[in-house]
């Protein structure tokens, strides 16, 4: 805890990435009136005017926790394999900077501009446990640059009437046991009292610093935990709960006003585990869904669960589908009131709202990271020339930026979204 405040007030005091951000004197004149903040109503979120508010939106994925698939890998899937990877190419020095130069670059006001422009309302920004604490992240072993990141994009969705939602997508010891958490291949979070301990204490600091950011919907404790590939999954299903109920705890300790969003296990899909869903006045729930039938009885033990907890159900992710498809599943998900945040809005070339045409030089580095290297004769043997290398990042970086993104209109208009003019 001692290190979470210190990297916390390290960031308030002197943290800047030339993005505007809220010192505590600024923070301290917002508003703490709930009436500034989204409410929940039964089934519905509710406006500060009194309104109802209808989740439709994207994800940020990959940006503050990498995905190797949104590179183009098959095999080195999670951030710390990634990071490996591109050390191995050019050493851990240009890792570092190829970090630095990601985070400047993959997301900016311009790509936050694109995304209201068509007509979304809410951005849900996946980010690692690890942007909070010392440990050694995207090309940092300390002062870590999570707060500096969210504020620039809550600056950026203020500017557009945008709301966020902020979601731990790699929690502390891997609530998830698949590479999506950056883990160790099993949920360790649910058995581990330190991880747990670390992440209410995280989620605690998070939450005192944007306890008056109304631009901020609410904050999504876990993404998709308990993964289906353990024996034991109705043992770390019924741990999910309590550890629920401890970070909701931490997070009121200092926030009495944001919403709170629960996630089931088995990828987000199944509620039976969640017994009582009436511990906090701000809750609500989330789910997801990738393939199947686009219809209301595909989803219907989403819709029964989340009639009887009258509660809102929101589909945090959707997407890498047909266009039609999605719109067909975007027309269910409005007849039945669950709002959704589509996954993802930029990743290489398709199935995304913006696409990065990958340089011709980054072939090179898929065909390493999809070769042999277990070992440093393999390491050794299979990498390409570092100076190919270093090009085939640099473009990247280049390639990444919306300016040079290429929009996916039939992927947009399938969200029942806009396409705006680039």
């Amino acid at each position: 805890m001692k290190k979470i405040k210190s990297i916390l007030l390290t960031l308030i005091t002197g943290l800047s990435l030339g993005a505007t951000t809220w010192s505590c004197a600024e923070k301290s004149e917002a508003s703490t009136n709930k009436d500034n903040f989204i409410q929940v109503k039964g089934q519905d979120l509710i406006k500060p005017d009194g309104s109802k508010f209808f989740i439709v939106g994207t994800n940020l994925g990959n940006w503050l926790n990498p995905e190797g698939y949104m590179f183009g890998f098959q095999r080195m899937n999670a951030p710390r394999q990634i990071n490996d990877l591109i050390s191995h190419l050019v050493g851990p020095d240009k890792a570092a900077e190829f970090w630095q130069q990601f985070k400047d670059n993959y997301i900016t006001k311009a790509d936050i501009d694109y995304i209201a422009a068509t007509g979304a309302n809410t951005i849900r920004l996946p980010f690692h446990y690890k942007l909070f604490t010392d440990e050694d992240y995207m090309g940092k072993t300390a002062n870590q640059d999570g707060f500096a990141r969210i504020d620039s994009v809550v600056s950026w969705c203020r500017d557009n009437n945008l709301y966020l939602i902020l979601d731990m997508h790699d929690a502390p010891g891997g609530q998830t046991g698949d590479n999506i958490d950056d883990s160790y291949g099993y949920p360790w979070l649910m058995e581990s009292e330190k991880s747990q301990q670390l992440f209410c204490d995280i989620w605690r600091s998070i939450a005192d610093y944007y306890k008056n950011e109304p631009v901020i919907l609410g904050y999504e404790l876990i993404n998709e935990p308990i993964a289906t590939y353990f024996e034991n999954q109705d043992e770390l299903n019924a741990k999910l709960e309590p550890l629920h109920k401890k970070a909701v705890a931490a997070i009121r300790e200092v926030d009495p006003n944001h919403v709170i969003l629960i996630g089931a296990p088995q990828w987000n899909s199944n509620f039976e585990p969640l017994k009582d869903t009436d511990y906090d006045p701000q809750l609500m729930f989330t789910c997801h869904r990738y393939g199947g039938d686009p219809t209301p009885e595909a989803i219907k033990s989403y819709i029964d669960f989340r009639d009887k907890s009258n509660r809102p159900m929101y589909m945090g992710e959707i997407g890498h589908n047909t266009d039609e498809w999605q719109a067909s599943f975007v027309k269910t998900m409005k007849d039945n009131n669950i709002g959704y945040t589509f996954w993802p809005y930029k990743k290489r070339e398709n199935s995304c709202m913006v696409g990065i045409q990958m340089p011709e030089e980054w072939e090179e580095v898929v065909k390493f990271a999809e070769g042999p290297h277990h070992t440093f004769a393999e390491v050794r043997d299979a990498k390409p020339d570092r100076a190919k290398a270093q090009v085939a990042l640099d473009k990247f970086i280049e390639q990444c930026q919306f300016k040079n993104c290429v929009p996916q209109e039939t992927y947009i208009t399938s969200m029942g979204l806009n396409v705006p003019s680039k």
